[in-house]
């Protein structure tokens, strides 16, 4: 049996896990969905693209499609989507959280991710573009699965990721302030916790979590401005499925939407790959709506 769709799965599972981190952080702790976020996800991976760019050349490590210059654009891009994320913040969504109109910022964040979007088309144009058009070989490692070297190392540095991630949340002053802000805002605010270094966390990690995970496809797939809207059900619903607030729960629900996609597409038909994650999403809101690691609110 070919089971090259679990490999396939798991990497595209890896690769929602980590833009539906920074959507469960967004609304467990801003409480409003962004639906920008998968625009961050797109300019990210430009902003890498153009920095590649200013280096001057790939300068690829065998057997990797890509060298030391696309590692050093992903952290700065990573930066540069942040500040993007601040920026947005402090224009838009600050003023509106302040009058208390939550369903207004969501509608807003609409309008962002339309503006964000439009700008990249104008920029770039909507022709898909590439890191690098290097042809690697699938090297096979048994029950029909291939795989290459740029795989493996995606996904090792999701890896590496996810428990930084992790680490932080646990173990950090700031992160146990996000846990405590998203459990109860009010009692962050009497015993002194600062909510403008909260949210500003909690944009600077989404964002930069978004880039990599942009900067991502862009690797393993191509870079186009519709990236991350092609992403963004799937980011939901992974976020959803593992429960608002959870960052492991994100990470396993990015799994699982991966997989199932994959699944979808070997057994039933590549054209019901984008209805799978609209199912899975109205079945958890159905049956668990606190997902798997979330608590009821209440």
């Amino acid at each position: 049996m070919n089971l090259q769709f679990l490999l396939d799965g798991l990497i595209a599972g890896s690769m929602i896990g980590l833009g539906a981190i920074g959507v469960t952080l967004t609304y467990s702790i801003l409480r409003f969905s962004n639906f920008a976020h998968g625009d961050f996800m797109a300019w990210g991976a430009y902003a890498a693209l153009a920095v590649v760019g200013a280096i001057g050349g790939s300068l690829p490590m065998a057997p990797l499609s890509f060298g030391w210059p696309l590692l050093l654009a992903m952290v700065v891009a990573m930066g540069l989507t942040a500040l993007l994320a601040l920026t947005l913040d402090w224009l838009l969504f600050a003023r509106l959280r302040a009058r208390g109109q939550s369903i207004i910022v969501v509608m807003a964040s609409f309008g962002a991710s339309m503006a964000l979007r439009s700008l990249l088309e104008f920029m770039f144009t909507s022709r898909p573009t590439y890191f690098s058009r290097a042809i690697q070989i699938a090297q096979p490692v048994g029950f029909g699965i291939r795989v290459t070297a740029d795989q493996v190392a995606l996904l090792l540095l999701t890896l590496a990721l996810v428990v930084g991630m992790h680490l932080f949340m646990q173990r950090s002053q700031r992160g146990r302030e996000m846990r405590a802000y998203s459990q109860n805002p009010a009692l962050a605010r009497v015993v002194g916790i600062d909510v403008d270094k909260v949210v500003r966390a909690t944009w600077i990690i989404g964002a930069a979590l978004a880039c990599a995970s942009g900067v991502m496809v862009g690797v393993l797939v191509q870079i186009r401005p519709l990236m991350g809207l092609d992403l963004l059900l799937p980011i939901f619903a992974a976020a959803i499925l593992g429960g608002i607030g959870s960052v492991p729960g994100a990470v396993l629900g990015g799994l699982i939407i991966g997989l199932s996609e994959a699944a979808a597409v070997q057994f039933v038909g590549a054209e019901w790959r984008a209805a799978v994650a609209f199912v899975i999403l109205m079945a958890v809101l159905l049956v668990r709506p606190m997902g798997l690691f979330g608590v009821a609110e209440r």
